[in-house]
């Protein structure tokens, strides 16, 4: 008996999978991303071809990389038949059976929810089902978010998510396997959920579309949705007319002099060094995105659409790594980029160079009781950017609100005085502070866990609680 072997291909920066299902000869591959080399060299590892790539939907959170993967190929590339490309493609629909090989059939189930003309493939092994690749349909513990094609389609596409997963889960057997493009951090997904693995049988236990009846689904997944990123507006039309070859060519360096010019102009230069790295010292007016954390979903998000970027890293795999996460989300060719440390990136002018001040949640709540540490300033305002769903949940009283997107724009907004900043982690408070921190705003990054905050003596305003 032939095994089916279905391999994993991570990008966790975004929250997504894609897959390569083969039997040891050929290969299918699902919802691939833009850099393909990856899906290449898995497959010369294990010996396969590959005859046939599928997309599930077209993407809002990244862009595809199935149209190049086809072509290289020679693949058939499967895409919903009602889906309006620039492309040749082989159109699928409700009830289409693709033959892979001799031991791989793909069969096509419309499953609108995510999108209108979304589809799933069941692959079918010897011996039957052995599960279905979902997309954005039926997510571990969740599903696709239903409001990315405008908040007008939301209650629709909701209602429509819920029949298409009662349907998968009546169509395959408990034991069959699910594999979600979307749902390990993804803003696609309507909500997050803890799992790496997981069954229909499993799915049927925990996953509200199949627990819930479809008004109390709906109720549920429209009230938690929250902001989801701004380049998704670029997605869905890129992946339309189809995306070309990835361009990972190494980008043109900057000398200190350029670098002060850019910065002066007000672009985006961007230090990828971890954020406590940044905050002991860094080149003036960067602004803080580590590689070390989702930094093309926070940086592509916030900055303006088709402004040039430059990227400071320290050392040139750095750069080429973070080209590559931008590149997924269609921001092709940085303007420019420096590798080596802060004290290079000035050319040697000390007076280019600047520090971050740093504090706990533990040290705020001294301040704020009239006891600073003698090394920080007292607060004059507390800035909470964590995203909407969060500071629902509960904020710490007297906080100002601003989501991290928003901040860019909304920089005027931040009261006068000492600004300390906090997120969930560090890492989105550490993108604020450098915003402020070019904006000659003096700021305190909080380097801690919110979780914290509580049992540091703070006073928190707990759900929808306002004092």
């Amino acid at each position: 008996m032939t095994t089916i072997h279905v391999e994993v291909v991570e990008t966790s920066s975004l929250g997504d999978r894609s897959y390569l299902a083969h039997d040891g000869q050929v290969a299918v591959v699902v919802d691939p991303q833009r850099d393909i080399d990856r899906v290449l060299a898995l497959a010369g590892r294990l010996g396969v071809r590959i005859t046939h790539v599928a997309e599930t939907h077209l993407h809002n959170d990244y862009v595809s990389g199935g149209l190049a993967l086809a072509k290289l190929t020679g693949a058939a590339y499967l895409v919903a038949a009602a889906e309006k490309v620039a492309f040749d493609r082989v159109p699928v629909a409700d009830g289409d059976e693709i033959t892979v090989s001799e031991r791989i059939r793909l069969g096509v189930v419309a499953t609108p929810g995510h999108t209108f003309h979304h589809v799933s493939y069941v692959l079918h092994g010897p011996d039957g089902p052995v599960g279905v690749f979902t997309g954005g349909s039926l997510l571990f513990g969740t599903t696709g978010r239903p409001d990315l094609l405008g908040k007008e389609h939301a209650e629709t596409l909701a209602r429509a998510q819920h029949a298409s997963a009662r349907r998968l889960a009546d169509l395959l057997p408990d034991g069959a396997q699910v594999w979600p493009t979307h749902g390990f951090g993804s803003f696609c997904s309507a909500t997050q959920f803890d799992a790496q693995a997981s069954t229909i049988g499993q799915e049927k236990t925990v996953n509200p579309a199949l627990r819930l009846e479809a008004d109390d689904f709906v109720a549920t997944i429209l009230a938690g949705l929250d902001a989801y990123p701004a380049y998704y507006a670029h997605m869905g039309v890129r992946n339309a007319a189809g995306a070309e070859l990835i361009d990972l060519t190494p980008v043109r360096r900057a000398e200190p002099r350029e670098l002060r010019e850019r910065i002066e102009a007000g672009e985006w230069v961007v230090d990828l060094r971890s954020r406590k790295a940044f905050a002991r010292r860094h080149l003036t007016g960067t602004l803080s995105f580590g590689l070390d954390g989702p930094m093309s979903t926070w940086l592509g998000w916030m900055v303006p659409w088709g402004a040039p970027i430059t990227l400071l890293g320290e050392s040139a795999e750095q750069v080429t790594a973070a080209q590559r996460e931008l590149a997924r989300i269609g921001i092709d060719r940085p303007a420019a980029a420096a590798t080596g440390d802060p004290e290079q990136w000035a050319g040697g002018d000390a007076a280019r160079l600047g520090e971050l001040t740093t504090a706990t949640f533990t040290e705020l709540a001294a301040a704020r009781a009239g006891r600073p540490p003698h090394r920080l300033p007292a607060p004059d305002v507390v800035l909470d950017v964590r995203m909407g769903n969060e500071w629902r949940e509960s904020h710490i009283d007297g906080a100002v609100h601003i989501p991290l997107p928003e901040l860019p724009g909304r920089l005027e907004e931040v009261p006068a005085g000492v600004v300390w900043v906090h997120c969930g982690s560090g890492y989105r408070a550490a993108a604020a502070a450098s915003l402020l921190a070019r904006a000659r705003r003096q700021v305190v990054h909080i380097d801690d866990d919110y979780a914290k905050a509580a049992d540091a003596g703070l006073p928190i305003v707990p759900g929808n609680q306002e004092k």
